[in-house]
């Protein structure tokens, strides 16, 4: 354990977001998400027993959202939902981008249930969470990370 980390950051996760370059994403996904099946060979990284918000704030906790992009985050959009649905663990996520990354509402991004698949299967890696809320699923896109 190190200090000034949230212990849930363990050191695959760790070196994961580490080695992330500008631009990389990773997904953060709910138990149900066929997390092996679209990471093909890439890591899947799992956080069982963590819900999903637990597992976004202790990665934006040290993650910077890439700052060159509109929208940063993406999560899955409920099925049949109108674009600005959110369930209320989506909601949470979202008011975490805005607390934690000083991001608006608007950097996360409804996208569509079949296109997320696409863009998740080109994440670098995929954390699996333990959270039962279906469509609990995240993208973050990473920043540059500058000199002091």
């Amino acid at each position: 354990m190190l200090r000034g980390l949230d212990p849930i950051l363990n050191g695959d996760l760790l070196k994961v977001l580490c080695d992330m370059g500008h631009g990389d994403q990773i997904a953060v996904v709910d138990a149900n998400f066929t997390a092996y099946r679209l990471a093909a060979g890439r890591p899947v990284l799992r956080l069982d027993g963590v819900g999903l918000l637990r597992a976004c704030e202790a990665i934006l906790s040290v993650l910077p959202l890439d700052d060159d992009l509109l929208q940063p985050a993406a999560y899955m959009q409920v099925t049949g939902s109108a674009p600005d649905f959110r369930t209320p663990v989506q909601s949470a996520v979202v008011a975490a981008v805005q607390r934690l990354a000083g991001r608006p509402a608007t950097a996360c991004e409804a996208v569509e249930r079949f296109a997320f698949y696409t863009r998740a299967a080109q994440a670098v890696a995929v954390v699996q969470t333990g959270e039962l809320t279906p469509f609990a699923n995240f993208l973050f896109a990473k920043a540059v990370i500058l000199p002091p």
